[in-house]
Parts: structure tokens; sequence; C-alpha cells
């Protein structure tokens, strides 16, 4: 057994949420550590779109800089009914300096956050740590933990001593939960995660880029369901298309002969780099905050991916638990942390509604011009600017700018 450390905040899962987290912590001067069960970051594209409100957050932060080296700006995204150009949404009026939407694959977001935290301090983050229980104290929480690795995961960054598999035990004054959908911190705690799946299914894939959209994006409606693709960095480009019914086992031929049936465009030269399939779920926390114990990101709420809303609004809750901690720290009020999950769960509400519409406009439909109408509204009036900000997250409740 390690000897027992002591932190103010304790942050369960080094994903985008967790790792934003403990950056905006560090920048309030809140010392902080995250846990992460895995021992490397993922390598996969995964979460592609990074939207203006949390670009701004990184810019308050003097982050921004290596997301725009590295990702690409979608400016523009072009809109079709079956195979006619309806016209395009523009993001020129979006207000602020950041009028695009980033692409730019997760492997890569997570490495710039994780270098950001290995900067400010090379023990922030310790991986191959995985949390086994926890009980509440009169002035805080005890935490226990599984070290895989031995002597790399000691929390309090002095190297646990023992063979592989050592426990080890550390006191927070909270708790924060990063971990995903399948939250260990949210199950632990007894919060209940209501929600369901919806019917709609989709393929995915990463191919090269063989398209002249160049840094633009586009969308079909199709009559047999929707298409999108978004550019990726090194030459490639994100295809996602409606499916019928969940493919199991998705293949590179299926989803080219698809994107060619709906869109007209030819893929089967085309090297892949990615393939897979998914279901939609909404879901969201009863609380995102039970005394000292606090849920952020997909914890907390999982929305429908297409619209790419679910990484931001992970962003969206550091933002506001990182000041809502401050506050409890001072004055150890757990009303600031009740305050956080009011505010974010409103915004998780509002967000998951959005993301139901955008799925909701791409299913398959037999009216052609009840669609052709929709489109027609959409991208040739001004109407386009109200749809250019809700595409991009603008005005969701608990963001100020």
């Amino acid at each position: 057994m390690g000897k027992t450390n002591h932190i103010p905040v304790l942050i369960v899962g080094g994903g985008p949420t967790g790792l934003f987290l403990a950056l905006s912590l560090r920048q309030l001067g809140i010392d902080c550590r995250v846990i992460e069960k895995k021992e490397t970051r993922t390598q996969h594209s995964r979460s592609i779109g990074i939207h203006p409100p949390s670009l701004e957050l990184f810019d308050r932060q003097g982050l921004i800089e290596p997301f725009l080296e590295e990702g690409i700006l979608i400016r523009k995204g072009h809109a079709y009914l079956n195979q006619s150009r309806i016209g395009s949404v523009s993001f020129d009026s979006l207000p602020g300096r950041h009028q695009y939407v980033l692409s730019l694959p997760q492997s890569q977001t997570e490495a710039i956050l994780e270098a950001a935290c290995q900067e400010m301090d090379s023990s922030m983050v310790c991986r191959g740590v995985t949390l086994t229980s926890y009980e509440t104290t009169q002035d805080g929480v005890r935490v226990h933990m599984q070290d895989t690795e031995g002597t790399d995961g000691d929390v309090g960054g002095h190297g646990a001593e023992g063979s592989e598999g050592a426990s080890e035990v550390t006191t927070c004054d909270v708790l924060v939960g990063c971990d995903g959908k399948s939250s260990v911190v949210r199950e632990l705690t007894g919060i209940e995660f209501d929600g369901s799946n919806y019917p709609d299914t989709y393929m995915m894939g990463d191919f090269e880029d063989t398209t002249p959209f160049g840094e633009d994006a586009m969308i079909t409606l199709h009559q047999d369901g929707l298409v999108e693709c978004f550019p990726l960095t090194k030459g490639r480009r994100r295809w996602v298309v409606k499916t019928a019914q969940y493919v199991d086992a998705p293949t590179e031929q299926e989803l080219k002969e698809i994107v060619a049936h709906r869109t007209g465009y030819d893929l089967h030269q085309a090297p892949c780099t990615m393939i897979s399939s998914f279901g939609v779920q909404h879901f969201i926390a009863e609380t995102f905050a039970k005394g000292r114990v606090v849920l952020a990101g997909d914890a907390a709420h999982v929305v429908s991916p297409i619209g790419g809303q679910g990484m931001n609004l992970g962003w969206l809750d550091g933002e506001a638990l990182a000041k809502a901690l401050q506050a409890f720290l001072l004055t150890q009020d757990e009303r600031h942390l009740q305050d956080y999950s009011k505010r974010q769960r409103a915004v998780a509400r509002q967000a998951g509604k959005r993301a139901e519409w955008n799925m909701r406009l791409g299913r398959s439909f037999k009216n052609r011009w009840v669609k052709q109408c929709m489109l027609f509204l959409f991208v040739r009036t001004p109407i386009q600017r109200v749809l250019a900000q809700l595409f991009t997250m603008q005005k969701l409740g608990a963001w100020r700018v």
C-alpha cells in the first residue's frame, strides 16, 4: 500500500474533458491530478470538430496556437438535396475571432492538451491508474486506486513502491468523474443515468480526399438518408452515412457504394484509414454533483454525435466546473457545486435538442419537395446566419463571451 497523499481536486479520466479541466484549474492556481486507466493515448481519429466557443476557451488559456497549426479551418458547408446543389452555409457571420469549425482528430487534440499539462507539471497526468473505490469523510474524499504500472502511476508524483498491481490511497477535497459514458465514478456514486437509444444508425470512414471540396464541409440530404463529409488533416476526408440498420461488421466497400449512390462521388480508388459503425444515444445524469463528487463530459451527458457537440460540451463543463471548484475550495459551500450541476444540466439538455434536430434532418424521406423547401430556406435566406450559429454551438445557456 502506497502512502496517503492529498490533492485538492482528483480528476478521473484523461480524455479531452479531464485534461482541459486540469489545465483550467491550474490556471486558477488550484492543484489537481488526473488519473487515467489507459497507459497510452488513443490513436484513433474519433471526434474531429472543435467549435468556436471551444476555440475561444483555448484562446483565453493560451492554448490556441498548436490547434491552429495542426488543424483545418472549415469556413463553409455545401448543402445538396440528392445530387442537386442547393447552396452553402458560411460561418463568416459568426461573432468573435474564430469564424470557423476546426477539424482535428481527437488523438491530436488529446496530445496537445496532455503536452500542455506535462509542460505545466510533469506529474499532473498519471496513466495506468484505475479508480477502485472511494468513501467520503468529514472533510473530503478518500480514494482507492489500483496502479497497474507499479512505480509510474503514483498520484503523489513520488512513485509508489511495490510490485505490479500495487494499491494506493489518496485523499482529495473533490473527486471529479470525467471518465466517459461508462463512468466508474458515476456508478460508484449511485447517480442515475437516464436516457435511451435512438433508432438511427450510421457508418463512417476516413478516406484519402478525392473531392473538389478542399477545406469545406458537405452535407447531402438524400431520400435514402444523410451523407456528410468533412476535411481531415493529412489530405483525408471523414465520410458519415445514415444506414437503415446497425451494421455489425462495416466494410469499405459498403460505405463507398452508399456514398457513390447518394452523392455521385467515387471513392473506390481512395485508401481508407478507418471504418466503423455506430448507433446513437441520449443520456443525462440525474445530477452532476452529489456531495463532493462531481461529473463532467460524457460521464454526465451523452448526446447524438451528429453535429459534433459532445466533446465540445465537455469543455464547456470544464470551464464552468473550474470556476465552481474555485468558489467551493474558498468557501467549502457545496451550493457552488449544485449550481454548476443545475446550469450544465440545462446546457446539456439544450445541446441534446440541437443534436436531435440535426439527426432528424438527415433521416430518409419520401417528400422531396418538403426537404427542398427546408434547405432553400436554410441556405438562401437570412435564416442561414441563425443556422450557422446553431451548427457551431453559439448561444448555449452557459456560454459567455
